[in-house]
């Protein structure tokens, strides 16, 4: 497993890796935390909030909206993807609806309306077909330990 003092860069300063919990550290935290529309905290997220929240443990600040979230930082493409980037999702026909954090080997987390945080796949069908693209926020790639592939959860849909 990886960790690393990887420097993070944004526009609330610059910060290393190693100063915070790493990705795995963050994630497994807040596993199972209850969504709620409109959340921000471990009371409960929304898609947005729990990216929100993770990034702002590494003091990078970023939109309050996953619509907002899919047009900050660099476009990535898929087969390009790195632990840290952002994954965004049509969910309701109407553009950016959801989003998530992706990990590594085809993982990414995010709070979904049903079960709360969890790990799912890109690769599961209902994802898949509703990817829409990706972001990367930050100035250098995560070389961070990522979560163990038996904490991916079955496909849930969103509402």
């Amino acid at each position: 497993m990886l960790s690393a003092a990887i420097l993070f860069g944004a526009s609330a300063g610059t910060m290393y890796a190693s100063e915070k919990p790493d990705l795995k550290v963050a994630v497994n935290e807040v596993i199972g935390t209850p969504y709620k529309w409109g959340g921000t905290t471990t009371e409960g997220f929304d898609c947005s909030g729990f990216i929100l929240h993770i990034f702002n443990q590494f003091k990078i600040e970023l939109p309050r909206t996953s619509k907002e979230q899919s047009l900050f930082g660099t476009l990535v493409e898929q087969v390009d993807l790195m632990p840290g980037d952002l994954v965004f999702f049509n969910t309701d026909g109407k553009g950016v609806s959801h989003a998530g954090i992706y990990l590594g080997n085809d993982q990414f987390a995010h709070s979904s309306s049903s079960k709360g945080v969890i790990i799912s796949k890109l690769s599961d069908t209902y994802y898949k077909q509703r990817y829409t693209g990706a972001r990367r926020v930050i100035a250098e790639p995560i070389n961070l330990t990522l979560v163990e592939p038996t904490q991916v959860q079955a496909e849930v849909p969103i509402k």
